[in-house]
């Protein structure tokens, strides 16, 4: 079962990176998609009681079972965990005792590739190995069918879609910003910085309106998905 809401047509998707003080060096850029304890907290709380918002974690971050299942399991909250297969036991990342025990607390498992590489660009092998090798790689861990993934760096086009697809996963989340029909095989997230406030969700669902400026939007999307 996903653990993404079914109930509403749309619903807007919401991604962790890292939580609270980062333990090791930051990659460029990763600074900004930290967030303090606090303002994870206060996130959650905001969408506790509702049906439409999902809540995802990306890059198989330490943060993830010691912050973030804590938090979760306090609010009665669910959220779906995708992993970096390659870097699974190493310092500051989960290992495999990890993604049990969030499966245990009745967690979802996705993929995050093999080693964190944008999928689009990447030739035939590589792209086996991010997409095919690191599912089977996390489905033996964690004793359960991996049919989600998310694409690092938002990354991917219509070669990279026609390769999840064939390759087992039902649904997959990107980095692009709004809304998304809960029905549909490409789900767009929104990721949470340290600048965001209680006003995020309020900010996404403004991307679909005026009518004119989510029509502009759709069109760039899909033309991003058929490249």
């Amino acid at each position: 079962m996903s653990v993404y809401p079914q109930v509403t047509e749309r619903s807007i998707n919401l991604t962790f990176h890292g939580i609270g003080e980062p333990p090791r060096p930051l990659d460029p850029g990763e600074a900004s998609v930290w967030v303090s304890l606090e303002t994870f907290s206060a996130v959650l709380d905001s969408v506790a009681e509702r049906t439409d918002v999902g809540i995802s974690f990306d890059d198989g971050n330490a943060s993830d079972i010691e912050r973030a299942l804590p938090a979760l399991r306090e609010r009665g909250l669910r959220g779906t965990f995708f992993i970096v297969a390659g870097r699974l036991g190493t310092p500051h990342f989960l290992d495999e005792g990890d993604v049990r025990s969030l499966v245990a607390a009745g967690m979802e498992i996705g993929c995050h590739g093999m080693r964190h590489r944008a999928w689009r660009g990447l030739d035939a092998r590589t792209l086996h190995e991010e997409l095919v090798d690191a599912k089977a790689i996390l489905e033996a861990v964690a004793c359960q069918p991996i049919t989600c993934a998310a694409c690092p760096f938002g990354s991917y086009d219509r070669r990279v879609l026609g390769t999840l697809r064939r390759s087992g996963y039902h649904r997959v989340y990107t980095s692009d910003r709004g809304m998304s029909r809960t029905s549909s095989f490409v789900q767009a997230r929104n990721s949470v910085g340290a600048g965001d406030g209680s006003d995020m969700l309020a900010q996404i669902a403004g991307l679909e309106t005026p009518a004119h400026r989510a029509v502009g939007r759709r069109a760039k999307l899909i033309v991003k998905r058929w490249r």
